[in-house]
């Protein structure tokens, strides 16, 4: 597969490209390279940075391992009732071969932050193994996951004495009917058992991620909210993205940012979190209870996230490098072009040829949501073949 560069011009003036993307330039030699032909590798990186930069200034730190395209939930916006065609087990990346990449991303281009997805996670049967190897190889790398939570309850303490430090559960609803409804599966107890056991193994900060569905869940999102702020948890709504297996996805039809705002603010007072943003991809909101009579402040609850992916895109500030779990470098999530790094981990590559190809993925990162500007469900934006499932999160 390839990886291509593109052309770094202005964003768009079509009323989205309001967002300002605010990126700057990284000198390069020459104007942009022109695109790779199809089943070239990308063009190296310039200059002898190790760091994971791209032709925008972007540094990349945060490292997402897919372990497993598979998954035992059919997501309505994901994937079809049916699935998809799994990968065979010979060509997804083996533990000795995630463990390498991520000694590689740390030692070698400063990676700070490991987040392991999925498919789900939780199906792959060594996945303790590879977070134990990992946790020795790195004692203080911050290693996360995210997961729908089936399966969790028996998994729970082993993955955190292994050297798991905190998850990201998947739950939209804590409604039993609409779970049903979502995920094509009546597995809403063990979800609920799970994450009960994670917190109970002291997997935390827990953090759950809702995507809201208009007509499906979108009325429950401040039920969702309460259930969060009462345990502890933070909550975080992800507006619907074009990654769906069954290509449905239409931006006149989905839930935005704004629309979830309005949704919590009919029960709480939300207001910006003073706290730096960071490249995190949620922008944050306290939470108080609503003013009383006399129109003192309510009592502040707890926090809850906003990822605006489309209608309030964070491209600029983008520190995110992704790995598939056949190891193939996305260096955008929307990208429909990929740098295979498994040829070389398993023809005897070394270390350093293996980061000067990562380098160059990462240099060849487009501006925005796979092009040279934002415009999720714009005319010129092609969805990416792979659903979230086969990319992972």
């Amino acid at each position: 597969m390839t990886c291509s560069t593109s052309p770094s011009t202005p964003a768009s003036g079509d009323g989205r490209g309001a967002v300002s993307l605010g990126l700057p330039a990284v000198p390069a030699p020459g104007t942009s390279a022109p695109a790779a032909a199809a089943g070239a590798v990308p063009p190296p990186a310039p200059g002898d940075d190790p760091r994971l930069v791209d032709r925008f200034g972007r540094v990349a730190t945060d490292l997402r391992i897919s372990l497993i395209d598979k998954c035992n939930l059919r997501c309505t916006y994901c994937m079809p009732a049916d699935g998809l065609a799994w990968l065979p087990a010979e060509r997804l990346l083996s533990g000795e071969e995630i463990r390498r990449l991520v000694r590689i991303a740390v030692d070698t281009h400063g990676v700070r932050e490991l987040r392991l997805t999925g498919g789900e996670p939780l199906v792959r049967k060594d996945l303790v193994e590879i977070i134990a190897g990992v946790r020795a190889d790195h004692p203080d790398l911050p290693i996360s996951m995210t997961t729908n939570g089936v399966g969790l309850a028996a998994k729970a303490r082993a993955l955190a004495d292994a050297g798991l430090s905190r998850i990201n559960v998947s739950l939209d609803t804590i409604h039993a009917e609409s779970f049903a409804k979502l995920t094509r599966r009546n597995f809403f107890h063990k979800v609920l058992e799970g994450i009960e056991a994670a917190d109970a193994a002291g997997l935390r900060p827990i953090k759950i991620n809702a995507v809201l569905l208009r007509g499906v869940n979108d009325t429950e999102a401040a039920d969702l909210l309460a259930w969060s702020l009462e345990r502890g948890f933070e909550l975080r709504f992800i507006e619907q993205m074009p990654l769906d297996a069954d290509h449905g996805w239409t931006r006149t039809n989905m839930v935005t940012a704004e629309d979830t705002r309005e949704l919590l603010r009919a029960h709480y007072d939300l207001s910006v979190s003073p706290d730096a943003r960071d490249g995190a991809p949620a922008e944050r909101y306290v939470v108080r209870a609503l003013p009383g009579a006399d129109g003192a402040p309510g009592a502040v609850l707890g926090t809850v996230g906003i990822i605006a992916s489309v209608t309030e895109p964070f491209c600029a500030d983008c520190r995110r490098t992704r790995i598939t779990a056949e190891g193939r470098i996305m260096s955008c999530l929307f990208s429909r072009e990929e740098t295979d790094l498994t040829a070389l981990l398993r023809s005897g590559a070394s270390d350093a040829q293996i980061a000067d190809r990562w380098r160059a993925a990462m240099w060849a990162k487009p501006r925005a949501h796979g092009m040279d500007h934002t415009g999720l469900g714009d005319q010129d934006f092609v969805q990416p073949d792979r659903s979230m499932s086969a990319i992972g999160g």
